[in-house]
């Protein structure tokens, strides 16, 4: 009996109870696709990481303050200024590897225009700011070095401040709006970002020079810098060594003792996003591993079925082995069977599995990615589920006596 005329036989057979060959595979179907969308599901947010990331730029380094030792006990970063503004010339000046450097300082305010109000995030900062965070605009532009110079009173807007204060979309360019009743003209309103890496809206934001907030938003401090610096390095294979330069020198300026901890962090945004993968990609493994345990009991499944089928089917053997057939047929036309049943319930589990993720992203806005390669080994995963789980009821009904098998009632 040749392999076509055994494949034949297999499917016919499966074909004469298909809600049996449904219910078999239903464990495949499930476990396939709970691979599939999981996996979608990881590699979605995986890029949406990396997206992220690459907006706000993958050769930048942030450089925040770290309180030093007081009483034994060091604070966290931010919690007591440490850098001084003459740290940013320095850094520019004094290092190789960096090419842009902009202070960045913060604070949560009331930002009024067009008869509204909204709270939003102010930020102090220098024109470099916009080249090293990729930032461009959608009506306008930035600030000059003349305007941190002279204080000047001019704003650049986010989109989600415009669309609070002005209407969704609006050309803002040119109105005025008042930042802790201080008012200012806008300049330039900023392209959208969307989400930030943090979870944050980047585009729920105003600019103002550095100067100009010093002065009238910040206030209080004058020889230390309330906030961080932002640094760019000259390519993103750079960062590494900028990170260093910077370290040595602001030890040197801050008169560290080789003993003696930094009272700064210099955070490399590529070791934040590599962090933020690992994490990622770790709780990826872990629910399609959670799925692959559902495609094993699916496997034990079809075993069951399959056993069942040969208890079922014991005169049938017979017959075929008194008309010639082999016990090698009889092994093959029942692996055959298992490695059908398998083989279209990952099919079916592919099918499950795009249809989950499409939900998701449709209904939640969940970034999914289909990757070719874990379809391809979710089908291979599961057509070997079929062999594996199918060649111990195979072994067992190509053993069965012709003569005993024909007697079976």
């Amino acid at each position: 009996m040749n392999l076509f005329s055994t494949f034949r036989v297999a499917v016919l057979a499966l074909l004469l109870n298909k809600m049996r060959s449904f219910l078999t595979v239903l464990g495949i179907i499930i476990g396939v696709g709970s691979v599939i969308a999981m996996v979608a599901i990881g590699e979605g947010a995986k890029a949406e990481v990396q997206r992220a990331f690459d907006k706000m730029g993958t050769n930048l380094l942030v450089i925040r303050s770290g309180s030093a030792q007081t009483s034994g006990v060091r604070g966290g970063a931010g919690s007591q200024p440490t850098l001084l503004w003459t740290d940013v010339d320095a850094i520019r000046k004094e290092t190789l590897y960096v090419t842009k450097v902009a202070p960045s300082l913060r604070q949560s305010v009331q930002i009024l225009g067009e008869g509204k109000n909204w709270t939003t995030s102010a930020e102090g900062t220098t024109p470099e700011y916009f080249e090293i965070r990729n930032w461009s605009f959608q009506y306008g532009g930035p600030f000059n070095e003349q305007d941190v110079t002279t204080k000047a009173k001019v704003a650049v807007l986010g989109g989600t401040v415009v669309d609070n204060l002005f209407g969704n979309g609006a050309d803002a360019v040119g109105s005025t709006v008042r930042i802790n009743n201080v008012p200012f003209e806008v300049i330039g309103v900023l392209a959208r970002k969307g989400q930030a890496a943090t979870g944050q809206d980047a585009d729920d934001v105003v600019m103002v020079p550095a100067g100009t907030f010093a002065a009238k938003v910040q206030g209080g401090l004058r020889q230390y810098l309330g906030g961080s610096i932002y640094v760019g390095a000259a390519t993103p294979d750079d960062t590494r060594r900028a990170q260093a330069e910077i370290t040595t020198l602001l030890r040197a300026r801050h008169k560290l003792r080789d003993d003696e901890a930094d009272d700064f962090t210099v955070s490399s945004l590529a070791e934040a996003a590599s962090a933020r993968q690992e994490g990622t990609e770790t709780m990826t493994r872990l629910l399609a591993g959670i799925a692959l345990v559902s495609l094993l009991v699916g496997g034990i499944g079809i075993m069951n079925i399959m056993l069942v089928s040969v208890t079922e089917r014991t005169r049938e053997i017979g017959l075929r082995m008194a008309i010639g057939a082999r016990p090698g047929d009889i092994l093959i036309q029942f692996v055959i069977e298992a490695v059908v049943l398998a083989s279209v319930g990952g099919l079916l589990g592919v099918g499950l599995g795009f249809g989950v993720a499409t939900y998701l992203s449709s209904e939640f806005g969940w970034a999914t990615k289909i990757d070719p390669q874990i379809v391809a080994l979710a089908l291979g995963s599961s057509a070997l589920v079929g062999i594996g789980f199918g060649l111990y009821p195979a072994h067992k009904a190509s053993r069965l006596d012709p003569i005993q098998a024909l007697r079976y009632e």
